[in-house]
């Protein structure tokens, strides 16, 4: 484009210096004066190509500035496609500026700021740092900005779901269940589960659950839960007559909090309630019970199976354990798959062989 400006700018002094007659020269600049009144008189505004803005701007550095109300343009237009005619001419590559987030960034960016409101900018850019990721707190706060996610303090907090999942780590639950045997002999059953992570921990069973016992299961289940990472801040139970005084001194001498539920109900200890639920329902039901050794003997390999190989729909169906470390997923062999009865064939469990 600059160069037809400069070949239209020489063609132009040609014209200029070309001999002409004056009288021939007047008679022109007479004829297309009209020509332009004419053409000013209509309504619609003319169209003009790329073509007649470059000529038009080329024969306006020729003439002088008074001479400029020849045009049908006025003068700031004429100065206007000037420019643009420069600016073409003089245009460079963009140097390349900071590299953009990408999205896996910004999606973790995101993450991090929702699940920690009170983390601030600086804060957040420590922690992506920690994971090998590289930016900026100006970045981490415009990436919150277009996500309409203001700065620490003006984050919303966690959702009462996400309260009560960081709660019920802190949260065990215990309860008994009645199982009448073979001779008509009634035994009680005590168990205690973790809220969070649905771990069951087996106690005893006996015919009289009297003081002296249960505070003596009382204090190896908290024996037990001291060996926790995390440590237990409440334990739920009912107002069963059977938990003494005894027994609750045990556990708040472990700085555990003693939480009673309402009378007649049930829900407000559904997490011990429905593993009792279950314990009949693939168990106990399916079995005579000769005496106390032999239900101890089975509720053992259950809760052991419940613990470590069932999975729980509450934990994405994985069991309360975890999945064992031979469980690879790389290897997706599935004909060499073996079953594991237990209790005599009423529990399997698959596992591919080693």
């Amino acid at each position: 484009m600059s160069a037809w400006y400069v070949v239209l700018q020489r063609v132009l002094q040609l014209v200029v210096l070309r001999l002409r007659s004056r009288e021939f020269k007047e008679l022109e600049i007479v004829v297309l004066r009209h020509e332009m009144a004419i053409l000013r008189r209509r309504t619609c505004r003319p169209s003009m190509t790329t073509a007649d803005r470059v000529f038009l701007a080329a024969a306006s550095r020729l003439l002088p500035r008074p001479l400029w109300n020849a045009f049908l343009v006025k003068p700031a237009t004429l100065l206007d496609w000037h420019r643009r005619l420069v600016a073409r001419r003089w245009t460079y590559r963009r140097r390349p500026g900071r590299k953009p987030v990408s999205r896996e960034v910004r999606e973790l960016i995101l993450r991090i700021a929702r699940e920690n409101p009170r983390w601030g900018y600086k804060r957040i850019v420590g922690e992506l740092k920690g994971l090998g990721v590289a930016v900026s707190a100006t970045s981490v706060r415009n990436v919150l900005r277009r996500a309409r996610l203001g700065p620490a303090g003006g984050r919303p907090g966690p959702s009462w779901r996400q309260f009560l999942q960081a709660q019920a780590r802190s949260l065990i639950a215990v309860d008994f269940f009645t199982v009448d045997t073979i001779w008509l002999q009634r035994l009680y059953v005590m168990f205690f589960i973790e809220v969070g992570s649905r771990r069951v921990h087996f106690a005893g069973c006996t015919a009289h659950p009297d003081q002296g016992w249960v505070t003596q299961h009382a204090r190896q289940v908290a024996w037990t839960l001291s060996e926790r990472a995390e440590p237990v801040r409440w334990l739920i139970r009912d107002r069963d007559h059977k938990f003494t005084r005894s027994f609750d001194a045990v556990f708040q001498g472990a700085a555990i909090r003693i939480v009673r539920t309402p009378i007649q109900a049930p829900q407000a200890n559904a997490i011990a309630e429905r593993f009792v639920r279950t314990v009949r329902s693939e168990c106990l039901d399916w079995l005579l019970i000769l005496s106390a050794g032999h239900l101890e003997r089975i509720l053992t390999v259950h809760i052991d199976h419940y613990n470590r190989h069932r999975p729980h729909r509450s934990l994405d169906l994985t069991p309360p354990n975890g999945l064992s470390a031979k469980d690879d997923r790389r290897h997706q062999d599935y004909q060499h798959v073996v079953q594991r009865d237990r209790l005599g064939g009423l529990v399997r469990e698959y596992e591919r062989a080693a």
